[in-house]
């Protein structure tokens, strides 16, 4: 492996309240978390693994905390030393979606982050459709996508905003759809404006499995990300060097493609 590795899955919450909301995310998805969610953790684990950028992001689950989120997740790329770049959190249930939406490009965030799974809402609803009007060709949504619990983020409600918001770039989640992989590759591949990273799927599938879902989405198609607190840097490179990719796919995944997307 002979490029820089960007991570660009991880969540980052303010010191106070970080162990809080980690634990809340283990309980969700009952697992066990392996970090405790703060900026200082992140980047230890960056350095001691070989990973010279993140993409960080925190995901506000009521309107008022939008600004709140948008402003620390800025204040936490500008303590960084380059080693961070961020994207800002929307709320459908907003006041003033443009509004939040010009603060993020001013504070110089690279996209926007949204958890309907979280935040409550299905991703092809109505209201969501001014926010990716807003970002349509400005900035790409990455998007958790997939969870057969619950009706907000599966396959079937990522294709109508992909056919309608053609400019929109989208990167889903866990490679389209946490815990229905298959489905998400049948009905996701092949979309122009959609990419997909690779956080949380080594800890469910074996390898083989992973590697035909880059083959069916193409390579050039997806991002490395850890999922950051959940899993540790270690063990994801360590899962993913394990595919034998060859090594324009791996420069592709684990460098360019997060270049290209976010503009880095």
């Amino acid at each position: 492996m002979n490029c820089p590795i960007i991570d660009c899955h991880c969540h980052v919450y303010p010191e106070k309240i970080a162990e809080k909301a980690v634990e809340s995310i283990g309980a969700f998805y009952d697992i066990e978390m392996t970090f405790d969610g703060k900026y200082s953790t992140l980047i230890k684990s960056m350095e001691k693994n070989g990973v010279s950028h993140g993409i960080v992001f925190s995901v506000a689950t009521t309107p008022h905390q939008v600004h709140s989120i948008n402003s620390f997740i800025a204040e936490t790329v500008r303590n960084s030393g380059g080693k961070l770049s961020g994207l800002g959190t929307l709320h459908p249930d907003s006041a003033d979606i443009e509004k939040d939406v010009e603060e993020i490009i001013s504070l110089g965030l690279k996209g926007v982050k949204l958890h309907p799974d979280f935040q409550k809402f299905r991703i092809d609803a109505p209201e969501c459709e001014k926010i990716y009007a807003l970002c349509e060709g400005r900035l790409p949504v990455l998007l958790h996508t997939g969870d057969t619990r619950f009706d907000f983020s599966n396959p079937e409600n990522v294709v109508p905003v992909l056919e309608k918001y053609k400019n929109l770039t989208v990167i889903g989640a866990h490679f389209g759809g946490w815990s229905c992989w298959k489905k998400a590759a049948q009905m996701l591949h092949g979309y122009e404006n959609f990419y997909v990273d690779c956080s949380s799927t080594f800890h469910w599938l074996p390898s083989e499995q992973v590697k035909e879902l880059i083959r069916i989405y193409g390579a050039d198609k997806v991002l490395f990300g850890t999922d950051f607190p959940m899993w540790s840097h270690e063990k994801e490179l360590e899962s993913f060097l394990k595919m034998y990719l060859t090594s324009e796919e791996e420069k592709k995944i684990l460098y360019e493609n997060a270049v290209k997307l976010f503009s880095l």
